[in-house]
């Protein structure tokens, strides 16, 4: 097995927002299995053997009440990302998510047609900017509403939010848009997940979810408990691990060139 070098964690399930489409059956009375110091002794254990960067999401990470906690204990230790839907992002987030020095912020764009929910994200990338924090957008795009998610992509173009900092996200489980689309909607070089290429494992990511439960995609059904929150654990719980495919269509797929971004499981390709 090839050294997993990023890890993607999802702290919780918590969240106000509870779109009916999430992957993580996100909702505001979610939970976590992860206590604080679980998480900081397994990712330091984890950036002993290879492990380079984490991310953390959910449900929103936010909600998970040990954040900033965790964020500060890693300081130092590797590359650490988070994503967030933004509702969140107050001045005094933004301050403290300075304070504790992340690495990198990703505003989730879950709604492209939402002119208010566009107009939020577009505010909350310009403030982690202005703030000294690297930040981007995730952009869901759905292949029932791909004018929307062009229109999308152009005004954060506008906004000056190129596309080296928007990860372009296919809907999953259903309304899945084909690579083919997802390059006309960022109409450029662009980034995704490197399962937009072809469904598989990438042998350097694995996801943990908020009930301790390992993948090697965030998205796929298939999973196995977490025995111990250890590096060696993490690798016992992959191996020999399937992969069942989530998207919602597989038709018009192509093969796009490989390259993975520091700190997320990314795949670039071009229109």
């Amino acid at each position: 097995m090839a050294d997993v070098e990023r890890l993607s964690i999802e702290l919780t399930n918590r969240c106000g927002k509870a779109c009916w489409f999430c992957y993580n059956t996100s909702r505001p009375e979610g939970a976590t299995t992860w206590s604080v110091a679980e998480v900081v002794d397994f990712v330091r254990d984890c950036s002993h053997h290879a492990v380079k960067a984490v991310s953390f999401g959910g449900g929103e990470p936010l909600e998970y009440d040990g954040l900033f906690e965790v964020l500060a204990a890693l300081r130092g230790v590797l590359f650490r990302s988070m994503t967030t839907n933004g509702l969140l992002l107050s001045d005094d987030v933004i301050r403290r998510l300075v304070d504790v020095g992340v690495d990198k912020v990703h505003v989730s764009l879950h709604f492209s047609g939402n002119a208010r929910e566009l107009a939020r994200v577009i505010a909350s990338v310009g403030a982690l900017a202005s703030a000294g924090i690297r930040s981007g957008v995730n952009l869901l795009v759905a292949r029932s509403a791909l004018a929307d998610a062009r229109a999308a992509a152009a005004a954060l173009h506008d906004a000056g939010i190129s596309n080296e900092r928007i990860v372009y996200l296919p809907m999953r489980g259903q309304d899945t848009p084909t690579p083919r689309e997802i390059a006309e909607v960022a109409d450029g070089p662009f980034q995704s997940m490197t399962c937009l290429a072809a469904c598989g494992p990438s042998p350097r990511f694995a996801s943990i979810r908020w009930d301790k439960t390992v993948a090697w995609c965030s998205y796929t059904t298939t999973r196995r408990t977490l025995e111990q929150p250890t590096h060696a654990a993490l690798l016992a719980a992959l191996e020999g691990l399937g992969l069942a495919f989530c998207g919602g269509t597989d038709d018009g797929l192509v093969r796009l060139p490989r390259r993975a971004q520091h700190g997320h499981d990314v795949v670039r390709g071009r229109s």
